[in-house]
């Protein structure tokens, strides 16, 4: 039986619409002896008309994985398994193990008393904490301490490990990494550190302290780094600055009152690969719809709501996490006309920056709202 060929056809000038015949055909077969093919064939399906994202919306019930993730301390320990991860697996993106588009995301979990080893990779990666106490994580010799909803960085090529003090309870957070892309350029690597851990070679906390204090810059410290040095951002100055932009700002139609997470030396993003927001509902705030090139992974740190995607409601509630793919309409809505609802947003929006491919577009019918279907 004849293989059946590749055609993508528009019938619309400008783009590729041509039949096949058995001449034709026949040029096919000798192109693909030569290992390659006539672009006319593919190029409608790989030159769309508007980005198609593979990945699907998602909404990871956190009250639903709780327990699978605890689960796991019952059947694999952190030496065996490297780090003790349940990972969310889009149905859309299940051949790269992304959480939506290129991000990576996953639930950890460690006992009190437990250490990961260090280790380094070439991925970027964020921990947001869920809850727990005596977490901590370690990069290149600097410890930080973790409470719930804080934001960690572990940049890319930084050595780093993760525990729970002994006197601390069991601990949840998400991980987020940028494995996907990294591999997709073909230029991930891992290593083990030799000691299998390193060394605390600074006060505890210490870059907070030194990078995390509004509106002042320590005197004399360098970095040129391509990554924030602000390695934790604590839970507690993050809402209390929502707090105060909320009273002097209407925020965006799109996204409420909405703050971005940056390196302080140069107010960019705080990895060249992964960006991250926290923004803030008001009671009963319900969003316009706007779509964008870029995916967000959202958790939510704080109260209820939903948000529409693409035409579809998903519910959510404190520590769900859903998905927005890239070029997908949404908008958020409160659950409370009482409460804030508070989302935090990991995101490859740096990268579209980075390289000229962001794109924005506002919901131009029925009020900025999409009709439900």
């Amino acid at each position: 039986m004849a293989l059946e060929r590749e055609n993508h056809r528009e019938d619309v000038v400008g783009r590729a619409n041509v039949e096949d015949t058995p001449e034709l055909l026949a040029y096919y077969d000798e192109l693909e002896r030569h290992k390659a093919g006539a672009l006319w064939t593919v190029a409608n399906k790989i030159e769309p008309w508007e980005p198609k994202s593979q990945s699907v919306p998602v909404v990871w019930r956190y009250r639903d994985l709780r327990a699978n993730v605890l689960r796991s301390i019952e059947l694999v320990t952190p030496e065996k398994a490297g780090r003790r991860v349940v990972y969310l697996n889009n149905p859309g993106r299940k051949d790269v193990a992304a959480a939506v588009g290129w991000i990576y995301g996953g639930l950890q979990v460690m006992n009190p008393g437990e250490v990961a080893s260090a280790h380094r990779h070439s991925a970027s990666a964020i921990r947001f904490i869920i809850e727990g106490s005596g977490a901590y994580t370690v990069v290149d010799g600097h410890k930080m301490t973790l409470g719930a909803n804080d934001f960690v960085l572990t940049p890319n090529g930084t050595w780093h490990e993760h525990g729970v003090e002994a006197t601390g309870s069991p601990c949840i957070w998400q991980d987020g990494l940028d494995i996907p892309f990294v591999n997709a350029m073909e230029a991930n690597f891992y290593e083990v550190h030799p000691d299998l851990s390193q060394a605390v070679g600074y006060a505890v906390d210490d870059m907070t302290k030194t990078w995390g204090n509004a509106g002042l810059k320590p005197m004399g410290e360098n970095w040129a780094k391509g990554y924030s040095p602000m390695f934790k951002y604590e839970w507690a100055p993050t809402y209390e600055s929502l707090l105060k932009y909320a009273d002097c700002t209407d925020g965006s139609p799109f996204d409420g009152v909405l703050m971005e997470y940056v390196n302080p030396v140069t107010n960019g993003p705080v990895m060249q690969t992964l960006g991250a927001s926290m923004q803030m509902l008001r009671p009963g705030e319900h969003t316009k719809a706007h779509r964008h090139t870029g995916s967000g992974l959202y958790h939510v740190a704080k109260g209820s709501g939903h948000s529409i995607i693409n035409g579809r409601r998903y519910d959510w509630q404190e520590h769900d996490i859903f998905c927005v793919p890239s070029w997908a309409w949404h908008e958020h809505a409160n659950g409370s006309d009482r409460e804030d609802a508070c989302l935090f947003c990991l995101s490859d929006l740096p990268v579209m920056r980075a390289l000229g491919l962001y794109r924005e577009q506002a919901f131009g019918d029925n009020g900025g709202l999409q009709p439900l279907l």
